[in-house]
């Protein structure tokens, strides 16, 4: 399976909530799914990093959690056609523009959408987990 693991799925994978250890990390560790990310996921886990730990660890954590999505997933740049495709996507489903440029990107891809955000409730294609 193809699945681009959003910024909440990670940042609970990196916390090993309950969640994260449950139903997050048998799909990121799974070697039979191809793990996909977009470059403003990283942006949104680095900026959770640096936001909910003190420095200097912040920066070391934001480091570390970069490098592991790096290593355990493969990450697509934002281009003009997902620029576009985002934009339809916001306005059609009003989702911010960073979930606006995942979901775009996980469509392009053919993935599923691991997440827990509340606004991918109901949506085609997302695998939510959130409550």
């Amino acid at each position: 399976m193809t699945v681009l693991v959003d910024s909440w799925s990670w940042i609970e994978y990196f916390k090993s909530s309950s969640v994260g250890v449950k139903d997050i990390a048998p799909v990121i560790e799974d070697p039979q799914n191809e793990v996909i990310v977009s470059a403003v996921n990283i942006a949104e886990v680095y900026k959770a990093f640096l936001r909910d730990y003190p420095y200097p660890d912040n920066q070391r954590l934001a480091e570390d959690s970069r490098a592991v999505m790096v290593q355990r997933s493969y990450v697509f740049d934002v281009d003009q056609e997902i620029a576009v495709e985002s934009a339809k996507i916001n306005h059609k489903l009003k989702l911010g523009l960073g979930d606006s440029i995942m979901y775009a990107t996980a469509l392009r891809e053919g993935a599923k959408v691991l997440t827990g955000d509340p606004h991918f409730k109901g949506i085609k294609d997302a695998i939510y987990l959130g409550k």
